[in-house]
């Protein structure tokens, strides 16, 4: 009987029933995955060099011998494993590009009652859909702008409350962007995991519609943000807004305050040369004397002149600028959808 080979397509419209399972080496899922997939390695990192080893020094029959041998010692374990990973038997299996190893595999759980769907062209076929998808669907972005310590990511929070679609970059790359983003936070995805992440997120929201996103520079952290999401954010309005110096000055206190001095003390030390020799040996002094107010507003003397920078090249069509006297970030959130309401129903969007 002839494995059922599904295309990309249709698995991101009918996955739901069904356990992802990517038969490639850890090493190859950690690198990057389908979001939700669990992994099933056919062979180790390390079984997996030798097998190409021999494919490449030996011949391709030689290769598939050894692999075969591996593999079948391990069979029983493959039946096992998929069993507790889907215990409903249906699963759907990729390897790189749909090949031998997702095939073997196949036969071996279709053999043993599961229901079994194999993805056309494997994972290298997802990561074309990715690219095309990110490069051929326009979206109506809103960037939503402020100072550091403003609490944009707490607006974005609100937003999504409030009914609106949201897309947040820095919980995607683990980062907030600056010298102390990485603080408290997960080891950052991998680029090519970011961008996987990120799709996962963006297909599910109505184009049609607007989404909001934070304003970003193209890296959050080590993460590159792809280049046709990149530029569409500059491509449509741009809404910053207002907080006072204290305000934002407690919203990094509250924030950062929980971390040590050293932690922080080595992300002051990643912006010395920005902030000049003086400025950085006052941080510092501030944070041994547990001041860090004091040494909140020193590091916003660097990251407020270059957020001034980056609004006055950002080449969006429509800049406002909103002057809040709220503290409650949902009332600066509603104020948002308020402002876009009004300029969508003027200009008949």
């Amino acid at each position: 009987m002839p494995l059922h080979t599904i295309s990309i397509e249709h698995f991101l419209h009918h996955s739901q029933e069904r356990v992802l399972l990517d038969v490639r080496t850890p090493g190859e899922f950690e690198q990057g995955h389908i979001p939700g997939a669990l992994n099933l390695p056919l062979f180790t990192n390390e079984e997996r060099a030798e097998v190409g080893t021999l494919y490449k020094q030996d011949s391709p029959e030689k290769a598939f011998r050894h692999g075969i041998e591996i593999a079948g010692k391990k069979m029983g374990w493959y039946i096992d494993t998929a069993l507790l990973m889907a215990p409903n038997k249906k699963i759907t299996l990729h390897c790189w590009r749909g090949g031998k190893r997702s095939g073997s595999m196949a036969w071996l759980l279709d053999m043993a009652g599961f229901d079994v769907e194999l993805i056309q062209g494997g994972y290298k076929a997802y990561r074309g859909y990715v690219h095309h998808y990110f490069e051929t669907r326009t979206p109506h972005f809103i960037v939503v702008g402020g100072m550091t310590g403003s609490g944009k990511t707490y607006v974005l929070g609100e937003l999504k409350q409030l009914g609106e679609q949201v897309i947040d970059l820095e919980d995607l790359a683990h980062h907030k962007g600056s010298a102390f983003g990485a603080l408290g936070l997960a080891p950052q995805p991998t680029q090519e995991q970011f961008e996987n992440d990120l799709f996962e997120v963006y297909r599910k929201l109505d184009k049609s519609k607007r989404i909001f996103i934070e304003s970003e520079s193209r890296k959050v952290g080590r993460c590159i943000i792809p280049e046709p999401i990149f530029t569409a954010m500059q491509s449509n309005i741009y809404i910053t807004y207002d907080c006072s110096m204290e305000q934002r000055i407690n919203h990094l206190v509250e924030q950062y305050g929980q971390f040590s001095i050293a932690e922080l003390e080595a992300s002051f030390n990643k912006i010395i040369k920005r902030l000049g020799y003086d400025r950085h040996k006052a941080a510092i002094e501030a944070l041994h004397e547990n001041n860090l107010g004091a040494a909140a507003r020193i590091a916003l003397l660097f990251y407020d002149k270059a957020y001034a920078h980056s609004v006055s090249i950002n080449p969006a069509p429509h800049k406002w600028h909103l002057t809040e006297t709220e503290t409650d970030t949902r009332l600066i959130a509603q104020h948002i959808i308020n402002s876009c309401n009004a300029f969508e129903q003027t200009n008949n969007v």
